[in-house]
């Protein structure tokens, strides 16, 4: 009777023994699962969030910007004009005069960033997607029209289709100490608004396009520009760059769209690597359990193991045995944790699981980008964690129970 009872006993125990080691085992694969969705999923929304900026940001700014290396502008004649134009891969000159002026409509008024262009820049169709009232002119039977951002439209509570009042415009002169006329402190003058756009809060709320005419006369520049626009055909960017930088000398400085917001783009970077490294970290701490379940494993096996070394097993077989118990158990989690991850991305990027939670947001939901990259990092990182979580139970299994010390 009692001999039974040890034998039930044991038999119990061992039963308990490995329905514990199948759950913790079972555990580890479903936080390598998670872990690895969470990683694709965060790293898809940084480069959604990354292609979203740029497709913002080229429709605004210019694929190449000409600037004075020092001070705020430069002298540009058409002499210059014709020559810049006439660089391989130049396919659109823009002059461009930007400077702050304060501006009144009817009783209400703001200070805003007013930027003069040259006519052909409606020609480039870089605001034809984003116009959301009126239409994009500039001008038209020699009188000026106002292209403003809706935040603008909004304080001013300017009327597009009212034909009767205009937008005021006034501009502080660098006037001589001891000046009495008013009329030198200041230029005034008036244009039509013509049109209303919106890309992204800061330009909505902050910029006006206006005739490059017009904004000569307003800041009484000349032929001083603030800047120069490139839009470049059949050649790479950097490569029109280059043309233009050796041309023009050091006196100028050429930057590309990405260069123009780098700033942005590099703290955009750095969040990416640091989250990056924390889900890491995570996946790390989810793949301990592993470790736990193949320490138990290599006791429970004891007896297994004893007779894989009695019959010739070398301390390298019992070693790869353990480890490609824990590769399996990381791929298993990690397999599950890529097809989630994919499908979620998928489904946010077709269908929309998670919206910006925003009224007035540029995009309904979240943005997407689903990058191989992604998953090859993810999948290095997998398999880096699984081999510092695997080694040492294996080495231990090995070492206790080689044929040595049998």
């Amino acid at each position: 009777m009692n001999l039974s009872l040890f034998i039930a006993r044991r038999y119990f125990l061992s039963r308990r023994k490995k329905n514990f080691i199948n759950v913790i085992s079972g555990l580890s694969m479903l936080g390598v699962a998670f872990a690895t969705a969470a990683l694709i999923i965060v790293l898809s929304v940084f480069n959604g969030l990354e292609v979203l900026l740029r497709s913002l940001y080229t429709s605004f700014d210019p694929e190449l910007k000409i600037e004075a290396a020092q001070g705020k502008t430069f002298t540009v004649t058409d002499e210059w004009l014709e020559e810049v134009g006439q660089i391989p891969g130049v396919k659109t000159v823009t002059e461009v005069i930007e400077d702050y002026a304060y501006v009144r409509y009817r009783d209400a008024a703001m200070v805003v960033t007013v930027k003069g262009v040259s006519e052909n820049f409606i020609d480039q169709r870089r605001l034809d997607k984003h116009l959301v009232e009126g239409e994009l002119v500039l001008s038209r039977d020699s009188i000026p029209f106002a292209i403003m951002g809706r935040g603008v439209r909004y304080t001013l509570s300017a009327e597009v289709e009212d034909d009767t009042r205009a937008l005021r415009m006034y501009y502080i002169n660098d006037s001589r100490p001891g000046a009495l006329s008013s009329a030198s402190l200041y230029t005034q003058k008036s244009i039509r608004p013509g049109g209303v756009f919106s890309i992204e809060k800061n330009y909505d709320e902050n910029y006006i396009f206006v005739p490059l005419p017009f904004a000569q006369e307003l800041f009484r520049s000349g032929n001083q520009r603030t800047s120069v626009e490139v839009q470049t055909e059949g050649l790479q960017t950097a490569e029109v760059k280059e043309a233009l930088q050796k041309h023009l000398g050091s006196g100028y400085q050429i930057l590309t769209n990405e260069e123009q917001h780098k700033d942005l783009y590099r703290l955009l970077r750095i969040e990416k690597l640091f989250t990056f490294l924390s889900l890491s970290l995570l996946l790390l701490i989810a793949s301990i359990n592993i470790f736990f379940s193949l320490m138990m494993l290599s006791i429970d096996k004891k007896k297994d193991i004893s007779i894989l070394a009695s019959l010739g097993a070398t301390q390298a077989l019992i070693r790869n045995i353990f480890l490609a118990e824990g590769a399996l158990i990381s791929f298993i989690g990690a397999v599950a944790g890529l097809i989630l991850g994919g499908v979620l991305c998928y489904l946010q990027d077709t269908i929309g699981l998670v919206g910006m939670g925003m009224e007035n947001a540029i995009v309904a939901n979240y943005p997407v980008d689903i990058r191989p990259l992604d998953f090859l990092l993810t999948i290095v990182v997998i398999i880096v964690v699984s081999a510092l979580v695997s080694f040492r139970p294996a080495v231990l299994a090995s070492r206790a129970y080689s044929l040595s010390e049998l």
